[in-house]
């Protein structure tokens, strides 16, 4: 990148002024990702400080069968087939009490399209489980699936929202949104839910005092401008509504092997290359510098890795994702190599070690507890990560 640009963006960023299209473009055709993290450094350290945020929670897929086949899906499955499930609401109460011991603070709740499931299971399984976990926020259901909701209810979006707040529902998730830009959509997603009604339902929950995540599936066959061009979309939503507390970029997943079926199911990966993890930390610190009116960035361990997810916390990000236990739409993917599971020290240890301090908080960003930072000794003589 040409020096006198280099240092416009710099102006730029320092003074608060907004990055433009062309601006969030440049930054992502810069080889320069220590200039670019530490830009992005700066921007989240004015926002947060040397805090990192992190919840205890627990990702239920109460049912993987769907009626979409999406591109880079290897999570769904087709009515009668092998290994597909569906969850009686009694053993998602029972699967989610599991870790009432733990100080659970959140359930995040995400399904397929099923084609045949009553919309009155929905806000019967979050009453069920409000019931049983009553301290408990309940994260649940994309904008996709809301969509989904008015198909089978024949009732509005407004509608099937206010009966789910009625039976807990505190935050919708911020899955759907992949990449907004019909040009890379076409061909990833096979659902009928877009820019257009997603923002709409989101809109809506946020007139409804609803706070919720925003994403961004990134690394397969989309180019930089697409990347800047949903940043762009969600940022001028959030200047309109102010209901998005994070923007979670998620990183696309091969499909190594599936274990339980011998299938295939991801029809991209063979026309693409995961992201790298230089890339990963770019389009953390490009999403930080673009994305100035949302609060948070979050990287979702699970998909970038424990320690890829560390270096994201020098790239911008400020939340490192819970506890998970479970998260199957990854790991019926692609056999990373990521626990299912970390516990609330294991997080604790693996921010310290990144060089923050750990603060836990709840699903509306509350702060549940304050932990100590960092022990300065640890720098100088490197102890085995509990994980």
């Amino acid at each position: 990148m040409d020096v006198g640009l280099k240092r416009e963006l710099e102006d730029k960023v320092r003074s608060g002024e907004r990055l433009t299209r062309e601006d969030g473009i440049a930054l992502y055709e810069s080889d320069d990702l220590a200039w670019l993290g530490g830009l992005a450094h700066e921007v989240r350290t004015r926002l947060n400080g040397d805090v990192v945020h992190f919840n205890v929670n627990r990702h239920l897929n109460m049912t993987n069968v769907c009626t979409a086949s999406c591109a880079y899906c290897s999570f769904q499955r087709k009515p009668g087939e092998k290994d597909a499930y569906t969850m009686r609401i009694e053993e998602a109460v029972k699967l989610a009490t599991a870790m009432e011991s733990e100080n659970l603070t959140e359930l995040h709740i995400v399904n397929g399209l099923h084609p045949n499931l009553p919309w009155r299971y929905y806000p019967r399984s979050l009453r069920e489980l409000k019931a049983a976990l009553p301290n408990v926020s309940l994260k649940a259901f994309t904008a996709t699936e809301i969509h989904h909701f008015e198909t089978i209810s024949g009732l509005s979006a407004s509608e099937i929202l206010d009966e789910l707040i009625d039976a807990g529902l505190e935050s919708l998730t911020g899955g759907g949104a992949e990449i907004f830009d019909w040009e890379v959509r076409q061909h990833i997603v096979d659902h009928r839910t877009h820019w257009e009604d997603w923002s709409r339902i989101h809109r809506l929950a946020h007139e409804k005092g609803l706070k919720t995540p925003c994403t961004m599936l990134y690394g397969h066959i989309e180019e930089p401008r697409h990347r800047v061009d949903h940043v762009l979309r969600l940022r001028e939503l959030q200047d309109e509504t102010g209901g998005f507390q994070v923007f979670i970029p998620l990183r696309y997943q091969h499909d190594f092997v599936d274990m339980k079926d011998g299938k295939v199911r991801n029809r991209l990966q063979a026309r693409t290359q995961m992201a790298t993890g230089a890339e990963a930390l770019k389009t953390f610190a490009v999403s930080r510098l673009l994305f100035d009116n949302v609060p948070h960035v979050k990287v979702f361990w699970v998909m970038h890795g424990v320690q890829t997810a560390q270096l994201a916390l020098q790239h911008g990000a400020d939340d490192m994702d819970g506890s998970v236990v479970e998260y199957k739409i990854t790991h019926d993917a692609d056999n990373y190599g990521t626990p299912n599971k970390l516990t609330r020290e294991d997080l604790l240890d693996l921010i310290r070690d990144a060089g923050f301090r750990p603060v836990e908080r709840n699903t509306r960003y509350e702060i549940i507890r304050e932990y100590e930072g960092p022990d300065p000794l640890r720098r100088e003589t490197p102890q085995a990560m509990r994980v």
